[in-house]
């Protein structure tokens, strides 16, 4: 048997295998697609020491604005430096109510009062979007830390999401995402950190990073 009458049939094997394990994974994948028939907001958790918690909040936005949904965000500890994504989604003020409520992270307030004072002020915006059904979706980032420090009360927290509209999609970020939020969340990340850059001495990038 010559080489390349060998490979054609070892690449036609490959072929044939992978497309009998496309077909089992499509048969499973439709009866999971069959099977979820409830529609439902949903309580997403994006948490953990990896990046990207906040990003992926704000990737959410977006795709939510593209299907003409209005959203509320809540940003509970940062607001010492404009972000980038609060000066984009600023520029779409009748779809975006957009709320900087902290002061900066933890360390650099180095005030406990204040911050708690600051967080339950944000609570009460957030409660406010939380109440109106027009706003289809709801960020409240760097709540988990907020929580994690005990500014806020969990199980008025965890209350207050529950009691809001039945098709509103609320995203939490942040560290520390506390056992009793996760067990009534829908969909649950843990954002691992493998490398970063700021470890070997790169300073934050806008438009990375803030």
């Amino acid at each position: 048997m010559t080489h390349e009458v060998k490979s054609a049939k070892d690449d036609a094997g490959v072929t044939a295998r992978h497309n009998a394990r496309m077909a089992r994974k499509k048969e499973v994948v439709d009866q999971k697609i069959a099977a979820a028939k409830r529609d439902a907001g949903v309580l997403v958790i994006t948490c953990g020491n990896g990046k990207g918690k906040s990003s992926s909040a704000f990737g959410m936005v977006a795709r939510a604005l593209g299907h003409g949904m209005k959203v509320g965000i809540v940003q509970f500890i940062k607001g010492a430096i404009p972000t980038g994504e609060e000066k984009f989604f600023r520029r779409f003020p009748s779809e975006v109510s957009f709320h900087v409520m902290g002061e900066g992270y933890t360390w650099e307030t180095q005030n406990r009062e204040r911050d708690v004072e600051k967080a339950q002020i944000a609570w009460e915006r957030a409660k406010e979007l939380l109440t109106d059904a027009s706003i289809k979706m709801v960020v409240l980032d760097e709540l988990n830390i907020a929580l994690k420090y005990k500014y806020l009360d969990v199980q008025k927290v965890i209350a207050d999401l529950q009691a809001r509209p039945a098709m509103q999609h609320v995203i939490v970020t942040g560290r520390g995402a506390p056992p009793e939020l996760i067990d009534v969340a829908d969909t649950v990340t843990e954002m691992q950190l493998t490398k970063h850059a700021f470890a070997a001495g790169i300073a934050a990038q806008p438009g990375v990073e803030w």
